[in-house]
């Protein structure tokens, strides 16, 4: 691919070819397979543009800068951006903006850039064990500077990768998300942009244009040969990363190699609880619905060996139902999801009440998103943060739905669960949460831990393993202030952290 334009002078957006104007392999495609997850799409080719150069010389409205919270990161890039726009950029960064968390994005002006604005943004560490978390946060600079590109009118947009060498993301996984990201977007969003020009630094450029391909398929022979190399996970509707759902047996015992369906597993888990000395297994502290089994029995009282089987029966079909619907619907909401790892190594899992609509949202499938998310998490030690920031009425369901997802859901998920964080709660978010630990939920009563300050969380976990929502951290600073919490324990923190 050979640069267009100099290094030393602007390069116009409108004299680099467009996506869809680029020369297209010939494939060899006999036969059309199946739909593709990505289909061919001119519309959209017509905005993304291929670019190898300097991105500080194009003249983009808006320019994508990968830094740190700092946005002083002494990188290349950094040091560039900063000489060329002159230190009206230094003091906007140093007064205004006061730094950017991994996953967000902010805006400043280009000031003496070729581009009018310039949109910070601080991609996340790369580990192994937090994989999970690295997804997401990398996930959330794409999108947040997607949005926030949208939200200002940033019509045309310049973007190199915002994953970097030095925060060791492995090149092509980040690309993917990427490419997979702006793709999504654009496809709900593709009005509000004319060209979104992806730069090649000089490292990995043949990644971008060995995978544009696959996203953004140029015809429709193109489209059919990308199909079988597309990863099996793609995200959802946004290209968020969804986590692969692993087969649990809470019996902890697999035969053959995978686990049974239906009634076969039904009457193989009969047939093992039969062989158990009842009361040793997990399902008899349960709380069940006496009046529900009760009713179903015709008055007549369940045995305990009648009540585990019924139980892990009902469990198991939620189970099925929550591997098999489609609820990418609820997974949009952002309601609930994991993140990262505690200081103990522990998954966490979030909660966003704000996201969560509960007078029009369908609660059926809520409860098997719910289980969806939580089932390849609760067979260890794991955490939960609730943020109660922000939320109303039309975010909080009835208790009595609250009562159901407690007695559907297995013993697991309460003897594992080690804390609760509520962050920024209110008067009736306490009085609620002391009714349902005292009268339905009584064994995770000591695990719940009402938090005034994100910053109480970081005492047990680090600020990267949290995927915290941006209006969180607003309303935090807004109610907070900057310097709330010291880790020398000057400051009061909540029992628990």
């Amino acid at each position: 691919m050979d640069p267009i334009g100099t290094q030393t002078g602007i390069v116009k957006v409108d004299v680099i070819p467009k996506w869809n104007e680029t020369e297209i392999p010939k494939y060899s495609v006999t036969d059309i397979k199946k739909t593709s997850r990505f289909p061919w799409r001119p519309d959209l080719n017509r905005k993304i543009a291929l670019w190898e150069g300097d991105i500080t010389t194009l003249d983009c409205v808006g320019m994508v800068h990968p830094t740190n919270e700092s946005l002083n990161e002494p990188s290349p890039l950094t040091e560039k951006i900063h000489k060329l726009a002159g230190p009206d950029l230094r003091q906007e960064v140093k007064t205004k903006v006061r730094g950017c968390r991994t996953g967000e994005a902010k805006l400043t002006k280009g000031y003496q850039l070729p581009a009018r604005f310039v949109i910070h943004t601080v991609g996340p560490r790369y580990n192994i064990k937090y994989k999970t978390a690295a997804e997401s946060a990398l996930y959330n600079c794409y999108r947040n500077v997607l949005m926030l590109a949208k939200e200002q009118q940033i019509y045309s947009l310049s973007m190199c990768a915002i994953n970097s060498v030095k925060r060791g993301y492995p090149p092509e996984e980040a690309a993917h998300i990427a490419i997979r990201t702006i793709r999504r977007f654009l496809e709900k969003h593709g009005k509000s942009f004319e060209c979104i020009v992806l730069v090649n630094m000089g490292i990995n450029e043949d990644i971008y244009q060995d995978l544009l391909p696959l996203y953004f398929p140029r015809n429709t022979i193109e489209e059919q040969w990308a199909i079988d190399l597309l990863p099996e996970n793609v995200g959802n509707q946004d290209g968020e990363p969804v986590i692969a759902e692993r087969q649990i047996r809470i019996m902890g015992t697999i035969e053959n190699g995978e686990d049974s369906d239906g009634e076969e597993a039904e009457e193989k888990w009969e047939e093992e609880l039969s062989k158990m000395h009842v009361g040793q297994h997990a399902f008899t502290n349960m709380e069940a619905d006496p009046d529900r089994i009760k009713k179903q029995r015709g008055n007549k009282a369940a045995t305990p060996l009648e009540s585990e089987i019924d139980l892990r029966r009902r469990y198991e079909r939620l189970l099925r139902r929550a591997r098999t619907e489609d609820l990418s619907d609820i997974a949009a909401h952002r309601c609930i999801y994991q993140t990262g790892t505690d200081i103990f190594g522990r998954p966490i899992v979030i909660f966003v009440a704000r996201n969560f609509p509960a007078s029009i949202i369908d609660l059926d499938k809520a409860l098997l998103y719910f289980i969806h998310v939580l089932d390849p998490i609760v067979n260890q030690d794991y955490v939960a943060v609730y943020f109660h920031t922000l939320s109303t009425g039309d975010n909080q369901p009835e208790l009595s739905w609250l009562k159901d997802v407690y007695h559907a859901v297995d013993n697991r998920y309460r003897k594992n669960l080690k804390s609760f964080y509520i962050v920024h709660p209110t008067v009736w978010s306490r009085l609620v949460t002391w009714y349902f630990t005292t009268f339905t939920a009584s064994p995770i009563k000591d695990k719940v831990h009402n938090v005034t300050g994100v910053h109480y969380l970081y005492h047990s976990i680090h600020p990267d393993q949290l995927d915290i929502p941006p209006f969180v951290l607003d309303h935090d600073l807004q109610v907070n202030g900057p310097n709330y919490y010291s880790a020398d324990g000057d400051s009061e923190t909540p029992d628990g952290l």
